[in-house]
């Protein structure tokens, strides 16, 4: 991506920070990192769904930074924002299962919001769960400007006993325990060992198939 004053790189952003009358709207930019040449890139917002409610989504924040490290190295203008992500692993069983399918209608909403808002160029959106990528999804398409999707990856397999665990074991361990089949030292040690960190988890389908 040439840096170049062409409307045709800049198609939105050029309404929003360009000619004397844009001056207030640069000077607020100028505030967040912009310098003088910024203003002639074409400007791609980094939807990040960086959080710390679920591993899935907690190591996010770093990908967003690489990847506006090779927006700007590319001669664009990265800008970094957020959305929420919520996980139905967690709140599975209790009444905040009904926030799961409609949260990716709120991740959409706020994706397009922003990026329709500030004028972006293109936009990067880095997801990794099962709300946050469709999410994600529908905002791009919506949206309808140069997009990418990054997968923030698979979270690692936790070990116990020699056998590899994930959310899922966790689940079934519980039934076994229900069913006299596990005592409660060995649900615990399922239970610490299943997640051992970042990642999407292996339960990544539940809220897509309706």
């Amino acid at each position: 991506m040439a840096h170049s004053d062409d409307h045709n790189t800049r198609t939105f952003s050029s309404l929003v920070v360009d000619g004397m009358e844009r001056a207030p709207s640069r000077a607020m930019l100028h505030a967040v990192g912009f310098k003088n040449e910024d203003f002639k890139k074409p400007q791609i917002g980094i939807a990040s769904t960086w959080s710390m409610v679920t591993p899935c989504n907690m190591h996010i924040n770093k990908l967003a930074d690489q990847a506006a490290v090779g927006v700007n190295q590319a001669n664009g203008k990265a800008v970094i924002f957020n959305t929420i992500t919520i996980s139905d692993g967690i709140s599975m069983g209790t009444e905040g299962m009904k926030y799961s399918l409609v949260s990716r209608e709120v991740i959409a909403d706020s994706i397009e919001t922003v990026v329709g808002c500030q004028g972006f160029d293109g936009v990067v959106a880095i997801g990794g769960c099962d709300k946050n990528m469709p999410g994600c999804m529908i905002a791009i398409s919506r949206l309808n400007r140069p997009a990418i999707f990054v997968y923030g990856g698979t979270i690692l397999s936790g070990c116990h006993n020699n056998k590899k665990l994930d959310v899922v074991s966790v689940f079934e361990a519980v039934g076994a325990r229900a069913n006299n089949k596990i005592d409660d030292a060995e649900l615990a040690a399922i239970e610490a060992k299943a997640i051992p960190g970042a990642g999407s988890c292996g339960g990544m389908y539940t809220a897509n198939t309706n």
